[in-house]
């Protein structure tokens, strides 16, 4: 299995928060240290657009400016990446993908296109 694994999506009204977990796949777990991984959206209509990165190797992060300060990346020691979102609003209903990438710059990639291992995504639904 090449692909990560997502899970913890869900239904919450605004204000709610949801943790979203992704888990590497196994062809990533003898060089984890050496990925980034990332949280992706998508929602009914509109493009793919990155969320939140962090770096296995060292944990740095990247947020993109719509979730600053209600949203938080973050992984543990078994190889799983967190999403924690606070503060839910309507506009952050989407289906919500992890992908990973190897690291081959100081700084994660935020683009679509340079992750190539994809989840199959978890649907987050925020009601108003």
């Amino acid at each position: 299995q090449v692909q990560p694994v997502e899970s913890g999506g869900g239904s919450v009204q605004t204000g709610g928060s949801l943790r979203l977990s992704c888990a590497a796949s196994e062809y990533m777990y003898s060089s984890y240290s050496s990925y980034c991984v990332g949280w992706f959206r998508q929602a009914p209509g509109k493009e793919r657009e990155g969320v939140a990165f962090i770096s296995t190797g060292g944990g740095s992060t990247v947020y993109a400016d719509s979730v600053k300060g209600r949203f938080t990346i973050s992984q543990d020691n078994t190889k799983k990446v967190y999403l924690q979102m606070n503060s839910l609003q309507p506009q952050d209903t989407a289906m919500y993908y992890c992908a990973a990438r190897r690291k081959t710059s100081l700084r994660c990639p935020t683009m679509v296109d340079a992750y190539n291992y994809w989840g199959q995504g978890t649907q987050v639904t925020v009601s108003s």
